[in-house]
């Protein structure tokens, strides 16, 4: 059975789908882009702020399921511009263990929602 995860600490969804569903012990998140909850405004001009602010998103959801960026597995991180994936890797870093780190791939990709540079999704087990 899946359980429904959502909190008012990540934008709520843009389209047909939830932040994140839990299936027994396994968090699957929804690609996060860096939309500041509290205004509801994109966090734009610099792929480090944009970064950081899609991460903020996804510890919240976290949170909300009971769990830390220790649980996670798994993430994907689309990018606008590959000439940006330092920065964005500097500031993904400071949220994971380097011995801990999950599994990960970086895609670079035409377009985003929203026309952003980042947007981040998760997988995480308890």
């Amino acid at each position: 059975m899946k359980k429904i995860i959502n909190t008012s600490k990540a934008p709520a969804p843009i389209g047909p789908y939830n932040q994140a569903t839990l299936i027994k012990d396994t968090l699957y998140i929804s690609g996060q882009i860096p939309i500041d909850p509290s205004t509801g405004e994109l966090v734009e001009g610099d792929i480090k702020k944009e970064t950081k602010q899609s991460m903020e998103n996804l510890k919240a959801i976290l949170e909300e399921a009971g769990m830390t960026f220790e649980h996670v597995v798994k993430s994907t991180i689309f990018i606008k511009d590959m000439h940006q994936f330092a920065q964005i890797n500097e500031v993904y870093g400071t949220y994971f263990d380097t011995e801990t780190a999950p599994a990960r791939e970086t895609v670079e990709v035409a377009n985003l929602p929203k026309f952003v540079n980042v947007e981040i999704s998760m997988i995480a087990v308890k």
